[in-house]
């Protein structure tokens, strides 16, 4: 064997080595770490709690690329979209900062403080969310993007734990939302109450409240003047406003069961997913590897031949069974090129699978049956648009709508 062929075939021999060793390392288990949750070291007094809606999330957009969008669907982001504020809702009532939390459709009036969401990313590996949190005097809280990355053995740590694999997320969220709650006076917070209190009432009847505040081109809301303690109307709103409560809560109920149902199969989902996209990664790494590693012994033998080193049996054998060995190598990397498609198909199965078992209930509300899904905005719509006409039923004034 020529000094050429011993040379090539030992180059040949450690790239296999040196590419073979690279398929084998191992993915970081997590980028994140523990986030501790902030909890409250003393009891609030009940007049100085506020309580706190999540709007139901903007379920966002899917990626561009198809390589990131496989297995992604917008069934799967508007289940998320009720999934996620719940999971929000759940970390911050255990913190004790906080009265009512409760998940509530998007643009609903009167909250104390409003926490919106949206979903930048979710794949099961990478999860983004923009979060704005405002109070309801218009003073936004902040405006702010949290995104982690997770291992896919992430899922099997969380599953042995019982935890959501993105608590940390939550949490950082939850504790962002108490620190800024914590820099709040007690005069601040009354402000605060009273004013969710008036603009609540202004939307029910604004021929009769909306002089008690003041909107700036900001949306800010300030206090005018405030009503009397006893006065009749604002009695009656803040009855209206108590049914009103009930029938969130009512909602809440069947976010709390749409949840609990959801649990498991979004968890299955996120897991496989991705295990499946950890898979599809590997095997594009080692198609590509062996189309290389064939092409170059190809190539390899092409040269002998051009070379007119092929004289003698060594030779020959060895320029055949470089371009056989070559040719199975690149058969065998478009044979693993092709396994991505069987992995991309098992994606799409559980995409199909999910969203059949994460739809959303039809619920029934005061003998009405109301369908949580995009429509249960606007049954809460219509509930609104009820209490305006009861307020104006037992006052004789017009509602909003009238």
């Amino acid at each position: 064997m020529s000094i050429q062929c011993k040379s090539f075939t030992g180059l040949l021999v450690v790239s296999l080595l040196l590419l073979s060793g690279c398929s084998t390392m191992g993915l970081k288990q997590s980028v994140d770490g523990v986030v501790p949750l902030e909890k409250a070291v003393a009891e609030i007094p009940d007049d100085l709690l506020l309580d706190v809606w999540i709007e139901l999330f903007d379920p966002g957009e899917l990626p561009k690329d198809p390589d990131d969008a496989l297995g992604l669907s917008m069934d799967i982001r508007d289940a998320e979209a009720r999934y996620v504020p719940q999971q929000l809702r759940n970390t911050m009532e255990t913190t004790g900062y906080w009265g009512a939390v409760r998940v509530v459709p998007r643009e609903t009036e009167g909250s104390e403080v409003l926490v919106r969401g949206r979903i930048l990313e979710s794949d099961g590996l990478r999860m983004s969310l923009n979060i704005v949190a405002l109070d309801a005097t218009g003073t936004q809280w902040f405006d702010r993007s949290y995104s982690s990355e997770i291992s896919y053995l992430a899922y099997q740590n969380s599953r042995q734990a019982r935890r959501e694999a993105f608590q940390p997320v939550y949490n950082r969220i939850a504790n962002d939302l108490a620190l800024h709650r914590s820099r709040l006076q007690a005069e601040d917070v009354r402000t605060i109450r009273q004013t969710a209190e008036l603009r609540f009432a202004a939307d029910l009847a604004p021929d009769a409240f909306s002089d008690y505040l003041a909107e700036d081109s900001q949306q800010r809301y300030e206090i005018t003047r405030l009503p009397a303690d006893d006065d009749p109307m604002l009695r009656r709103v803040q009855a209206i406003r108590d049914r009103d409560f009930l029938l969130i809560d009512t909602l809440n109920g069947h976010f709390d069961n749409f949840y609990r149902d959801m649990q498991q199969p979004y968890d299955d989902w996120r897991r496989t997913r991705s295990e499946e996209a950890h898979a599809l990664e590997e095997i594009r790494r080692e198609a590509n590897t062996r189309k290389l590693l064939g092409f170059a012994a190809i190539i390899g033998a092409v040269a002998l031949e051009a070379t007119g080193n092929t004289k003698g049996y060594s030779s020959s054998v060895l320029r055949d069974a470089m371009l056989v060995g070559g040719a199975y190598v690149v058969k065998t990397g478009f044979d693993k090129a092709s396994e991505t498609e069987i992995h991309s198909a098992a994606i799409e199965e559980l995409d199909n699978s999910f969203s059949a078992e994460a739809r959303p209930m039809v619920v029934d509300v005061e003998g009405e049956t109301h369908e949580l899904t995009g429509s249960a905005e606007v049954q809460y719509t219509k509930w609104r648009a009820l209490l305006k006409r009861i307020y104006s039923a037992e006052t004789g004034l017009p509602g909003a709508d009238n």
